[in-house]
This record gives structure tokens, sequence and C-alpha cells, in this order.
């Protein structure tokens, strides 16, 4: 630690950090503009002036931007001096200038740094009187919206977008004061986390343009802290409502998993719980004519549940409460995942793997740490997001090191860029198509999934010769395994990634196998799996039989009802399959918040309530628990959380009547008591009793108006505010107003920070973790293991079929994912349907790019567009995964290809 003085005041401070970061970390309120925490110092902007001294004798000193001033041990400055604050007032005053007059319509305003940065500095009161410099907006896509005449020149949107997120379409043009920050012709922002503009420009320059659809003032939302439901990464956000309707969701800050940021499709993805696909009421369609009567549903289930051999099939998008709640009301000898085999399969060898002890499942955090990255078989850009943002950085500050190395410090942007050139750290990727990460790769391998694995075998043997090897591998290919080993052994923070995406389990063993190999007596190699849906890795930990033998035992007549707990059964099995399953039900009760081909099967249809309107725990990739809250309570009592349901229907089902319940009991200590492995889920947030000065968390900022005349309409009266039981949050204005725990924490905001840049605020230290830590658990322990477990899966090298071709699914992080489909925005930026194949393939087909070629897949005939990809091998074919005109279908697949007659 070093000694700083700071107005005559000694404080003790970690070295190596700028002054900037140093006085935000110890409270001081220094404005800035051009730093950001995740992408360090440009000087830009000039506005965090402070005056630095030589010692303590000198009186005159000079003026430096504190955000390229390095901390050192007796370093005297002040942040109040005249000279200092003048000088901020006089950069604000001239970024100003052209500034418009336009907080009242400004999707920003009192939310806006730019606001909280000129009142900072005290400037009050406009002297420019002439007229100002005016810009055309452009048209940047369905996500963001552009308004130019509010820039201040701070840097931060290209920084973000070209060089931490590695876009290519926007850009900073002309020079001087009238610079221009967009694309040079109007269309859509291509990069997957072009929202964080929103959050990352200080002013509202680029904003959320879904918000403006249902705008309203961010203070005037009902805020909640959650956990996106795009992917298996689990990034943490904020949820805001107004009117019943979910508005906007912006990124949380948790310096384990998103840190400040999370890609397009949880951003914006939210639209699904306003759909007009919703179902709205019970629906009970063996009663003529159709019920929907609570009390007749009531009573229809407690016939069927004490008459009838029920099962349930339980979700990957479901909660633990929910998927427990279920197993509680049927048994678990009646409890079935719901999920193909072969993803089953996938997620028992992962689940193996992790629960072993012998390697590391990394954070977000952590990955962007690695030195050398090998990827087998992801394109993670569209299959995790977050993950490749996290690689992206991994490759980008590798080099960094050697530049702190000559002294230049890592928040230094500028100076590290000028450094590192073009330099970057190692990566390999192995998948059958280019991915967006391929530019940054050492070394792409565009191969086929056995072909992969039979790499990825080589590799493990390469390190350990305990590890087995594959035959009859080519000379060419082993050279390369030799070289990534070589390479990967060198490294002191290998990573290896790899997951369910092309539904092959040998990736999943050669990955282990390679992370096993890599590991030593001191540290375990990191190994990280990217899994289908948000709670895949949490319904794997509870160890149920998969979805096929549900089938058999339906069919055996072990039961005669099946309870479908929020998942489409038809995304990702055979049609005929799940239509065979169905015959042999008497009653179908499907639990779920949007109309789907299984809720079109359903006898019994019951709403629920989606993650906005329920409380419930996750568990992510990486094994980690974490807890997302109620956003606001639903204007329409049908919809309501799944375990609440299923938690009433098995007390009923035990002879209580409904309107005798007690409040559903703690549905995740009970899960807990009954399966240890999930021991520490229920420390991932404070219990609904948490209190601070006995008083609640609100979830409702200080500033929110207008809530009597929100319902005026109905009643000038203002109504009761709804009572949350189950959490420590509540609906209203009221509560504690200091710093909750960082799982409780609904919004950032303190005094003089209205804007999100408040969460420097509750962190320990500027970019660090927060207060009291980041929120979630992890839930697999570190196991002291001896010796090494290597596994043997080898498959025969890829040999093309006669007249069939592979078929692999093809990611797209807009359209493969189910809920966010039900977005605009996202429907907009879905591809659509189509047929890639190799560039010989097309010349024996005789097709070009566009024409139609139809494919045989399983049961399904469909024609498709032809889209060549030059690098696919010979023999495999892809089309988008899971996308709506793309479903029910069985992985893994071989089609016939043929020129429609």
């Amino acid at each position: 630690m070093a000694i700083i003085y700071i107005d005559h005041k000694a404080y003790e401070v970690t070295p190596g950090k700028n002054v900037l970061e140093t006085c935000l970390t110890l409270g001081f309120n220094l404005p800035y503009f051009c730093w950001h925490p995740a992408m360090g110092s440009v000087g830009a902007c000039r506005q965090c002036a402070v005056k630095l001294f030589k010692d303590e004798e000198d009186t005159k000193g000079r003026i430096v931007m504190s955000c390229m001033e390095m901390v050192k041990e007796g370093m005297f400055l002040s942040v109040e001096d005249p000279a200092a604050k003048a000088f901020r007032a006089q950069v604000i005053e001239w970024l100003m200038t052209n500034h418009p007059h336009d907080c009242a319509v400004c999707d920003e305003g009192g939310a806006c740094h730019l606001q909280d940065m000129t009142v900072m500095t005290g400037h009050t009161y406009r002297r420019f009187q002439y007229q100002k410099r005016s810009y055309k907006n452009q048209y940047l896509g369905p996500f963001i919206h552009h308004e130019m005449n509010r820039c201040i020149q701070c840097y931060r949107c290209v920084r973000f977008y070209k060089d931490y997120a590695g876009g290519k379409d926007l850009d900073v043009f002309a020079a001087h004061n009238h610079v221009y920050f967009g694309r040079a012709e109007d269309g859509i922002l291509e990069n997957e986390f072009s929202g964080n503009l929103a959050e990352v420009c200080p002013t509202g320059v680029f904003t959320d343009k879904t918000l403006k659809a249902h705008y309203t003032r961010k203070w005037d939302m009902t805020m909640a802290p959650s956990i996106c439901q795009h992917c298996s990464l689990g990034c943490n956000i904020i949820a805001g409502e107004r009117y019943g309707e979910l508005r906007q969701i912006t990124s949380r800050f948790n310096a384990e998993v998103n840190g400040y940021f999370i890609c397009d499709r949880g951003r914006f993805g939210y639209e699904f719980v306003n759909s007009k696909n919703r179902i709205q009421q019970p629906l009970i369609r063996t009663k003529v004519p159709d019920t929907n009567d609570k009390q007749n549903l009531y009573q229809h289930l407690k016939k069927i549940l004490s008459t009838h051999k029920v099962m349930g099939i339980a979700s990957p998008r479901a909660s633990l409460e929910a998927n427990f709640a279920l197993r509680q009301l049927v048994g678990s000898t009646n409890f079935y995942h719901g999920i193909s085999e072969t993803e089953a399969r996938l997620m028992r060898s992962i689940l193996q793997t992790l629960g072993s002890g012998q390697v590391q499942s990394p954070s977000l955090k952590e990955i962007e740490a690695a030195d050398a990255i090998l990827i087998l078989g992801e394109d993670l850009h569209n299959s995790a997001p977050m993950m490749a943002l996290a690689v992206r950085q991994a490759i980008r500050k590798a080099p960094f090191e050697a530049a702190q190395q000559i002294g230049i410090p890592s928040w230094h942007d500028a100076a590290l860029l000028g450094f590192t050139q073009d330099k970057k750290g190692t990566l390999f990727i192995a998948y059958p198509t280019k991915t967006k990460l391929d530019e940054l790769a050492a070394n792409t391998m565009h191969r086929a999934p056995d072909d992969i694995a039979r790499i990825g075998y080589a590799i493990a043997n390469m390190l350990n010769p305990l590890s087995p090897s594959p035959e009859d591998i080519g000379q060419d290919d082993l050279k390369l395994a030799k070289r990534i080993a070589g390479i990967i052994k060198q490294a002191e923070r290998p990573l290896i990634i790899c997951g369910t995406s092309l539904c092959h389990e040998a990736l999943i063993k050669a990955a282990t196998n390679i992370a096993v190999a890599l590991g030593t007596k001191e540290k375990k190699a990191g190994l990280s799996f990217v899994v289908p849906e948000c709670n895949s890795m949490g319904l794997a930990m509870m160890e149920a039989p998969s979805l096929m033998q549900a089938a058999e035992a339906l069919k055996k007549g072990e039961a005669d009802t099946l309870i479908v707990l929020e998942n489409d059964l038809y995304r990702g099995t055979q049609k005929k399959d799940i239509d065979d399953l169905f015959s042999y039900c008497k009653e179908l009760i499907v639990l779920d918040h949007l109309h789907n081909e299984t809720t079109g099967k359903a006898s019994v249809l019951i709403p629920v309530a989606t993650f906005a309107e329920a409380e419930g725990t996750m568990v992510n990739n990486e094994g980690r628990a974490q807890r997302f809250f109620q956003v606001f309570d639903p204007k329409n009592e049908n919809f309501r959380e799944s375990w609440r349901w299923l938690d009433e229907f098995k007390q009923f089902k035990n002879g209580v009547n409904p309107e005798d319940l007690a409040a559903p009991g703690n549905l995740i200590t009970t899960l807990v008591a009954l399966m240890p492995q999930f021991k520490g889920a229920e420390t991932a947030a404070p219990d609904a009793g948490f209190r601070i000065n006995g008083q609640k968390i609100p979830r409702e900022p200080h500033r929110y108006s207008g809530r009597t005349a929100m319902l005026a309409n109905i009643n000038v009266s203002e109504p009761k505010p709804s009572e949350d039981q189950n959490s420590a949050l509540s609906f209203t204005m009221e509560g504690y107003r200091g710093m909750p725990p960082a799982p409780l924490t609904p919004f950032f905001w303190a005094p003089g920070w209205n804007s999100g840049q408040s969460v420097n605020k509750y962190q320990e230290e500027v970019g660090g973790a927060l207060q009291g830590g980041n929120p979630g658990k992890k839930l697999f322990p570190e196991i002291p293991v001896a010796g090494k477990t290597f596994l043997n899966d080898i498959p025969p090298a890829f040999t093309p079929l006669p007249g069939e071709w592979l078929m692999l699914p093809l990611s797209h992080i807009f359209g493969s994912e189910e809920l966010s489909i039900y977005t605009p925005g996202i429907a907009e930026r879905a591809p659509r349907p189509y047929l890639a194949i190799s560039k010989n393939d097309a010349k024996r087909l005789k097709v070009l790019d566009e024409e139609i070629l139809q494919l045989q897949l399983q049961d399904q005939i469909y024609q498709l567009p032809v889209l060549i990809k030059e690098e696919l091998p010979d023999g495999l074919a892809g089309i988008p995964h899971h996308i709506p005109e793309l479903t029910a279908i069985a992985w893994p697949a071989n089609g016939i290809l043929t020129k429609p007659k």
C-alpha cells in the first residue's frame, strides 16, 4: 500500500492505480467522461483535472488529468484547489456549448451522467448565445436510437464498440469540434453488444430504442435484481417495470460474471413478458364448454391428482424452486428431465467432469485473465455471447503484461494500444464454420465434430501419455496437435472451452482430457462449458431420468397423467416422438407463460409468471447459484409462480382445501436438505426475513413519482401497495435507503450520481467486487484429487455417408433462443431459414447461393435456400438451430439433400 495526501489529508491506497479511480474509491466526487473502469484512460475529455504538487512545500503545483496520473508513494494533490475547480468548470462549459437544452425530452434525463457532472462542476448558467452545431441522426437498427447533437466527444462509444467489443461498423469521422460518431451510412449496428452503447455513452447520444416504444422516466420504474434468461451464463441484470409492463433491462454489475456489460439478446429480448402470446387464464379443455374458472380448476385437478398416476416433466428454463416443487408433487421416482436423451447425456458428462474435482470451472472474469485458450466445437458469439466478449478481452489483454514490465500501467489504454499494435494472445478455434473470433485466432480448424474431438484427444495425449490417443490420425493434424499442446502447456492460465452446441459428447470428453492433462498439483486447469439454457446446469444437478425414459414409463402404464413445467417439448425432440408421448396420457397438464405447440396439446392449461413476475434461483454454466427477484406484482392474478401453483396442488392433493393453505415454505431450504449437491444455494441471497434497521429494501427509487396518478382514472385514492412475503424487497419507495447487500440491490444510485456510473459507490474499489461480495454462490466444491482420470470415447474419423449429410445445428444469437424471439427487434435480426453446404457439395448438387434444395430430415421435409460456406467440410450441412421454422428435430441427425421436383 502507498500513502498519498489529498487536500492535506493522508490516505492509504493501492499503488499503480490512476488518481481518478483512487479518488472515486475514496469517495471523492471527481467528474469525468472519457474514462471507464473497464476500458481504462485516454485523457480525451480533460474533465477530471486536479492540482498535483511536487511535495508538501510546493504551493503552486500544476494541473494534471487525474485519469492519466499514476498513484505514487508520498504524492500530494488537491481536488478542491480553486484553480483545478475553475479548470473543470471551464471544460464542462466548453463541452456544453453545442449541447441542446433538451433534458426534458431526452431519454437519459434524470439518469444522465452528463447532468450529474454538470451539476458537480457548478456549471448552472449557459453563456453561449450563438448558433449551435447540428447533425443528422442515423438509423442504427431496432435496438439503438441515435441523437448526435447531444455528443460531447468523449470517445467512449468507439472505444467500447471497436476496441473492447470488436465491432467494425461504428467509427469517428471528421475532426475538431464537429467530429461525428456513427456509421459510414445508415444501417443496423452489427455487433452483438451494441446495446451497451446506451450505458457507456454518458449523454443521450445512444439510447435504448425499445424503451422509447413504451417510454417512462427511469426513476419512475419499479426495479429488482434479476438474472438473464436467454443463455447459460447467468448475467446479472436490472429489470424495470411501469404500469404492469416490463420496460427495460440494464446490466447489473457483478465483478465475477458479466462485469459492466450484457449482450443484445439479454438486453433487448425481454418483450416476451409483455407478449400478446401470454396465456391469460387457466383452461380445462376436456370440459364442454371449455372451463376457465379457478375453483373448477382446483376441483378438476384435485380429482386427477388423487385418482391418477402422475408424472412430472421438468424444465431447464424454470427455476430450482419450480422444478423442485414439481418433484415434491409427483415424487422423486416420477420426476423426469424435460430434455432429449442426447442433451441429457451431454449434461451428465459435463456434470461428471465438473463434479470430479479435477478441473476448475472459471468465471467470466477468470476467462478474461486466460493467456492461452482452446475452443472446441463452439461459436461463442452465438451460443454464449458474453463468454465471447470475455475471450476477446483475454486475447486483447495478453500482450499488456509485457507492456507493464516496461512501466506502462494497465489502465493507460492509449499507451497500451500503441505498444501492443496488432499483437494478441493465443487462441485456437475448432468449429465447422467460421466464427467472429476467428480473426483473433492463431489457428482455426474447420472440421467435422468427430475430427475436432480426435484432435482434442491427440492434444491431451501430447500433454500426458496416459490420455488415450486416436489411431490413424493424419500427420498434419498430429503436427497441429503437438503445436497447440506445446503452447497451452507453457501457459500460466490455460483455458479450454467446449459445450453442447454441436450435440456431440466426444467433444466434451476430449476437452475434459485436455484440462485434466494440463492440471498440476499446484493448480487445476480451466475448463468452461457452454450449456443450452439458463438453468440447464441446475436441472442436471437434480439427477433425474431423461424424456425418453419418461416415454417408456408412460408406455408401460407406470403413469397416465403428465405435468409439463415451462417446457415446449417439441423444440428439441422429433415431433413424432412427442406426439407418441402425449398419446399415452389420459390428462396432459401444462404450466407455461407463452402459447406454444406443447400448450396446444394440453387438456389443462395453467398460466404462470415469467422471471419478471416471480422469484427463484438459477445455476449458471460454472455452477454458480444466483437469485432473481420479482420485479412487479402482475395485474393478472392468474400469473403466479410455477412453484406456487405446484405447492398448492401438492397440499390439496393431500386433502387441504386451497382456502386453508398457508404461504409456501422455503423450497430452497428443503431442496438443499434433500439434495446435498445444492448446498450453498440457500445462501445465494438473504432470506425473506432479512431487514436493515427493521426495514425492507425498496424496489422504487426515492424519486419515484405519480403513484397515485397512475390509477386516477379508476380511483383517485392511492391503493395499498402489494406486499411481498417472499423476499426482503418491498413494492414501494419506502424502506432502507442505504446500501443493501449486493444480491438485493435493485438499482444503483448515490447522491449526485443518478446514472449507472453510481456503481462506483457500491464497489469495494472502483472496478472491483461489490461491497460485501459479488452475488451468487458456486456449488461445485474444491475437491483435492490424487491422480488423473482420463476418458476414452474416441470416435473414428468422419467419413461422409453416400447420399447423406451430417446435419449441424448452427446457433444464432438472434433467433435460436426460445423466449427472446417474441421481441420485434430480435425477430427482425433473426436469420431466415437456410441450408449451409460446402462449395464442393454445392458443385456436386449443381446449386448456387440462394437456390432451393430439398432437405429430408427425420420425418420432415424442408425446402431451404442454399448458403454456400467455403470453409465447411464436405459431407456436412448446417441449418439455423431452433429458429421457429426449424424445430422438432432430434439431434444428432443425418439428412438427405435433393433438388426439388
